[in-house]
């Protein structure tokens, strides 16, 4: 590939501002690199207090948020919440090495896009991107669409 040539699969969509939230530094950026050849804008944080303070940066809003579960300063679903309330526009992605069933659906529940449990093939998360952020902006123009798994809107 020539250097400075956006890699085809990139030109068939804009490029979205992803946020990667995780501590561990390989798979940041594992996922940034990936990302980032597919013409996207990463930006990272390896904890919650970054990532929170990232989100709400004044270059505008993300379009995805990929979240890991259980970061140093946040072991439970209260981050997603967070980011869930700060923009609710946001698609989050959660990933775990910790997940149950029941933290899986409580964080669908939340407003979560999808869980993912590591390890995981970074490819296949480049295009879980592109699906979260589509089903993200359906929900934006057909707000009626948007159901809570838990029986409620998100």
């Amino acid at each position: 590939m020539e250097t400075g040539k956006i890699p085809q699969a990139a030109r068939k969509f804009p490029p979205l501002r992803i946020l990667v939230v995780d501590d561990e530094a390989l798979i940041r950026w594992s996922l940034a690199e990936t990302l980032s050849d597919r013409g996207h804008l990463v930006s990272e944080a390896g904890d919650a207090e970054t990532a929170l303070r990232t989100l709400t940066d004044r270059d505008g809003p993300f379009d995805v948020v990929l979240l890991d579960y259980h970061l140093p300063d946040s072991h439970d679903l209260l981050l997603l919440s967070q980011i869930r309330r700060l923009a609710p526009n946001t698609a989050v992605i959660m990933m775990t090495a910790f997940g149950t069933p029941e933290m899986s659906d409580a964080a669908l529940c939340i407003g979560a896009h999808r869980v993912v449990t590591k390890p995981f093939e970074v490819h296949d998360i480049a295009d879980l991107v592109l699906e979260a952020h589509a089903a993200a902006r359906s929900h934006e123009t057909n707000p009626r669409e948007r159901e809570s798994p838990c029986g409620g809107a998100t």
